[in-house]
């Protein structure tokens, strides 16, 4: 299986950087992993909600212009569905099975994800109806989809 992670913004902390790093070894036992970034969108102090709906159309743009007509497209969102780890499993290994082979997250910036782009997900992905910086989501989401894996494998992890 091949997933694509496609985040906006760079992870500027190293402990970011490192947790992205040991999440990536450890799934490379189990899929082909791409992270892409997309440019962040300057945002003006104060700004207005037309200023931010601006911000998301732009890297909204630029996060469709990566998705590719056979991408299966998990955006990640609040009011997105909620899943346990062992349903995240079953869900990806019903995408194996059907013949998906490609698997594409996205996390959007810190205005979250445009219309557009929520409208072209296959599936929106809620992990909390908290808010979590778009950074740390990036370490959660590879956790979960290591663990989801493991799951599928009955391999030792999980609890």
């Amino acid at each position: 299986m091949n997933i694509t992670v496609l985040a906006v913004g760079k992870l500027k902390e190293k402990y970011w950087r490192d947790a992205i790093d040991e999440y990536s070894k450890r799934l490379g036992r189990f899929c082909r992993l791409n992270i892409t970034e997309i440019r962040e969108s300057p945002l003006r102090a104060n700004p207005s909600a037309a200023d931010e709906e601006a911000v998301k159309a732009a890297e909204g743009r630029d996060i469709l212009e990566k998705i590719r007509p056979s991408d299966y497209v998990v955006s990640l969102e609040i009011n997105g569905k909620s899943f346990s780890s062992e349903k995240l499993a079953e869900h990806m290994e019903k995408l194996t099975i059907s013949g998906k082979s490609s698997v594409l997250f996205v996390i959007g910036g810190s205005l979250g994800l445009s219309r557009e782009v929520s409208a072209r997900a296959d599936l929106k992905l809620s992990f909390s109806a908290m808010t979590f910086p778009h950074q740390m989501m990036r370490v959660i989401l590879l956790e979960q989809i290591y663990r989801a894996f493991k799951i599928m494998k009955n391999e030792a992890y999980h609890k």
